[in-house]
């Protein structure tokens, strides 16, 4: 096989892994109230089986990367896709709640080494400059549809097959891509000179990212003013405090602080924070609005969602020929204001909505800010980094937009329910509906995404001004400014 074909295929094998990680994250919102009526369990213990997966992948993702580079990528590869594939046969075999949840904070481990295991493969199997960014442009397509199209997918296999079948679902591709990595993707590591592991900031780092994504998707139930959650965030805090101080007198750290005298990389890490918690608290809030408002099935909401899980995958091509042309910085800007504008329409979503016109419009125009966000993001996080280092950016990246996802859907989460507890009784004395509080609610949380996304433009705008990405002599793009 030509060394070109056998990139290629590099790529489709690590992505199809990824995807069913991204896939993962959004298909099991769908499946949630048939898992809380087929086990018989509150509504407080079953969004244990999100908040389990959401815990260990945000807290192991840094360690995940890291292990990547000093372990071998193709080993940790395997390592994380094996974890998944059990958990997820686990959780579809699981007959109680208990079994389920344990199973979701296994999968979250095995996807929180899949995911910066692959984009590290990526990253040092193109080179740099307009091929790796073609290559990172399919992966933001990835990305970027994969939420939308884990609605779709979610919806279709609840309604026809049961939920179990949204985590059986994994186990044959899992297999597959077990058995097509072995001889096709290439092994590499980093060549550090040194085979010692961090392993206190192993520890530190995980269970500091851990606790911090457990306080945070708690706040919304428990309040933010909750003894509870000030303890518990202040822990998460001290404990990652720990951890940078470990990192500063190891001779071998988990983590060099060195990349983030990288512009690029430090930049494309505070935005992507800001644009992961736009891109999975929109998605929240709109899965939500259709369901609990317009009352659509889970089938028709994913059915709905392709319009922009299509368009994202056509317009990520033309946002990594962007990036490659101009850089990162118009591209990632652009993208932001596009995601604003969207949930501009999003706010006056009526009470009695339909998807023309009211939704097919903002979708398509979601998707184009999506593409133009996360395709430059993801190539701006890996410029300039050196192969040693692949796996620790694309750690980082990953952990950047996990966490923010995770503060995005807490703050969309506590504006709705702070409007709704301050709203409803006077609404319904007043002859009004639950509908139109819950609607009005969501329209509020859609402002607070407005405000990330125009402070994530802001930021994009100055942080990464005279950044190009840096290329072989000949492309498009220039070196660093």
């Amino acid at each position: 096989m030509k060394a070109d074909s056998r990139k290629w295929l590099t790529l489709a094998i690590v992505g199809a892994a990824f995807f069913m990680t991204i896939l993962d994250v959004a298909i099991v919102n769908v499946a949630i109230p048939s898992i809380e009526k087929d086990l018989n369990v509150t509504e407080t213990t079953v969004q244990w089986v999100l908040i389990a997966y959401s815990i260990t992948f945000g807290g192991f993702l840094l360690l995940g990367g890291r292990m990547a580079d000093l372990l071998g990528r193709r080993l940790i590869f395997l390592v994380g896709l094996t974890l998944f594939t059990a958990a997820s046969l686990v959780c579809g075999l699981s007959g109680s709640i208990g079994v389920l949840i344990g199973a979701r904070a296994v999968q979250g481990v095995g996807a929180a080494i899949i995911s910066p295991a692959a984009l590290s493969i990526v990253s040092t199997t193109f080179r740099e400059g307009a091929e790796r960014n073609k290559a990172l442009g399919i992966w933001g397509a990835l990305g970027g549809s994969g939420a939308a199209a884990g609605v779709l997918i979610g919806g279709i296999l609840v309604k026809y097959l049961g939920w179990q079948w949204i985590f059986y679902v994994n186990v044959p591709v899992g297999v597959l891509v077990f058995a097509l990595t072995l001889p096709f993707v290439p092994e590499s590591r980093a060549e550090l000179g040194h085979h010692r592991f961090d392993a206190w900031g192993a520890v530190t780092v995980t269970g500091g990212l851990a606790l911090l994504v457990y306080a945070i998707s708690k706040a919304p139930d428990v309040g933010w003013g909750s003894a509870r959650t000030i303890l518990l965030l202040i822990a998460s805090v001290a404990i990652l405090a720990v951890f940078v101080a470990i990192e500063q007198r190891s001779r071998a750290p988990l983590m060099p602080f060195r990349i983030f005298r990288i512009r690029s990389v430090l930049a494309a890490n505070i935005v992507g924070f800001l644009l992961g918690a736009v891109i999975f608290a929109n998605f929240l809030v709109l899965t939500l609005y259709v369901q609990q408002v317009l009352g659509w099935s889970p089938l028709k909401t994913g059915i709905t969602f392709l319009a922009t899980a299509g368009t994202t995958v056509i317009w990520a091509g033309v946002a990594q020929a962007l990036t490659t042309r101009y850089g990162p910085r118009p591209v990632i800007t652009m993208g932001l204001l596009i995601l604003a504008a969207s949930m501009v329409w999003y706010t006056q979503l009526p009470v009695d909505g339909h998807f023309w016109p009211d939704l097919l419009p903002p979708y398509l125009i979601f998707a184009l800010g999506l593409a133009f966000g996360f395709v430059p993001v993801t190539i701006a996080a890996l410029s300039s980094v050196a192969p040693q280092d692949a796996g620790l950016a694309s750690g980082l990246i990953n952990t950047s937009q996990q966490i923010g996802g995770a503060i995005g859907v807490a703050i969309a989460s506590t504006v709705f329910t702070s409007y709704v507890n301050s709203n409803l009784k006077p609404t319904l004395r007043g002859g009004g509906t639950l509908a139109q509080v819950y609607t009005t609610g969501y329209q509020h949380a859609f402002w607070a995404l407005i405000a990330l996304a125009l402070l994530g433009a802001v930021l994009a705008f100055v942080l990464l001004r005279g950044t190009k990405i840096e290329a072989p002599q000949g492309e498009p793009a220039r070196a660093a400014a």
